[in-house]
């Protein structure tokens, strides 16, 4: 593709980050009925730690959950963090997305308590947080920063909430892992100032 056909309108944007995350979300409960059907068979792509064979799960534990109200629970922070985070364009979002869910995913593989099996897309949803509450501040600019506060304003109790150490069954060490992940990939994937169009 040519430069000017990477370069999209406002609404062309718009329309891609809201298919991706649309889409995103089906496949999420799509793999939560096919796990349900199955017997609960791919909570095993769940990451236990310090378990060599389970390096390969990095990845997979993120699309992951262990039933409807888990994945319920993290549908609507995950389609507006990653709607936001998308607008900035696609191959950034995808790349922000990655290290996140790589970095979080190790990070628990080292951490976690012995005989756990942590999934779910908390993780990321941390890490997008992070990104978009420091990325408008790391980039200096405006509307990004105004996005920061108000995705703060709307989930910031929960967010602290979740990095309780206190909560039974909530892998804190995923959603801090996650957190420090994002705030980490805002300084990597800034972009630079004056770069006025978002390429997707």
């Amino acid at each position: 593709m040519t430069g000017t056909e990477l370069e999209w309108s406002q609404g062309d944007r718009a329309k891609a980050a809201a298919k991706l995350m649309l889409g995103w979300i089906a496949l999420l409960w799509l793999l939560e009925v096919v796990d349900v059907a199955s017997g609960h068979a791919l909570d095993g792509f769940g990451i236990t730690p310090r378990t060599s064979s389970e390096l390969v799960d990095i990845v997979p534990a993120a699309f992951i959950h262990f039933g409807f109200a888990h994945v319920a629970a993290n549908s609507i922070p995950l389609l507006a963090m990653g709607f936001l985070a998308a607008l900035g364009g696609i191959r950034r979002f995808a790349l922000v997305c990655a290290a996140i869910i790589v970095a979080d995913g190790l990070g628990v593989w080292l951490i976690a308590p012995a005989h756990t099996n942590t999934a779910g897309a908390s993780g990321l949803i941390f890490g997008l947080f992070g990104f978009l509450v420091v990325g408008g501040f790391v980039e200096r600019r405006p509307l990004g920063v105004l996005v920061g506060l108000l995705v703060a304003a709307v989930w910031g109790t929960s967010i602290l909430v979740g990095l309780a150490p206190t909560q039974s069954g909530v892998s804190w060490q995923g959603h801090l892992l996650g957190l420090a992940a994002g705030v980490a990939a805002a300084f990597a994937f800034r972009r630079r100032a004056g770069k006025g169009v978002a390429q997707v």
